[in-house]
């Protein structure tokens, strides 16, 4: 039998992590097509309500149920308006291990939501099923990212040289065409004992500009750098 994750919903002070659902398809399109998602991850561009809608119905159950992963939409208590994703990747049922990534909305950078969202979740790996490493890999220039991971208190371990895929503007211009170009990714982890300084995740500035992680092109692709 394949283990898999539970299909879960998960609460901080501000933010509902929940599977994600048809509604969120309009905010998901939006959110997918700002330039900062389309420079730092390697989804569709543009990011149409087809692709919304396949990811939505199909990939991202398809990463819990083929024991691969989970995708968690983010919404804000208050409003319930989409604040970003997070994801669980590469998952390793023997040695309790997997990859998590995540992804803010333009709109609401610079809150700290991506931290406490990123914390809601290993915390819950930790306490409740039993893991013992989390990763995360980011873009070597991807500096918010990198602010990100060391707010919640991942330890450095390394570059993955020329690892992964980033796009940026042609001759910068605001108009032209996407390239691709490669990167280094920076590797991160955190185990159990590294959150033991850190108090429960809330508004604590734990923030974020522009955060993106985790590659999937079959379906969205949130990748800081999409790795061949």
């Amino acid at each position: 039998m394949t283990a898999t994750f539970p299909d879960i919903s998960l609460s901080t002070e501000r933010l509902l992590l929940r599977p994600y659902d048809e509604d969120d398809i309009p905010e998901l399109v939006e959110m997918m097509n700002d330039d900062l998602v389309t420079a730092w991850t390697g989804s569709p561009r543009p990011y149409t309500e087809a692709a919304a809608r396949s990811f939505v119905t199909t990939g991202a159950a398809g990463e819990r149920t083929s024991g691969r992963g989970l995708v968690l939409a983010v919404s804000e208590l208050l409003t319930q308006r989409l604040v970003g994703t997070v994801q669980l990747q590469n998952t390793d049922w023997r040695i309790r291990g997997t990859e998590i990534g995540y992804l803010t909305a333009s709109w609401a950078r610079g809150e700290g939501y991506a931290g406490e969202s990123v914390l809601a979740v290993v915390r819950w790996l930790f306490r409740n099923q039993g893991f013992e490493r989390v990763e995360l890999r980011t873009a070597a220039d991807n500096s918010a990212s990198q602010q990100v991971a060391q707010k919640i208190g991942c330890i450095s371990e390394g570059v993955l040289r020329g690892a992964g895929l980033v796009r940026s503007r042609a001759g910068d211009d605001p108009a032209g065409r996407w390239i691709e170009t490669r990167t280094d990714l920076l590797v991160w982890s955190l185990l159990p004992e590294d959150l033991d300084d850190l108090g429960e995740p809330g508004a604590d500035g734990s923030g974020d500009r522009y955060d993106a992680y985790a590659p999937y092109p079959d379906y969205a692709d949130y990748s800081a750098a999409r790795r061949r």
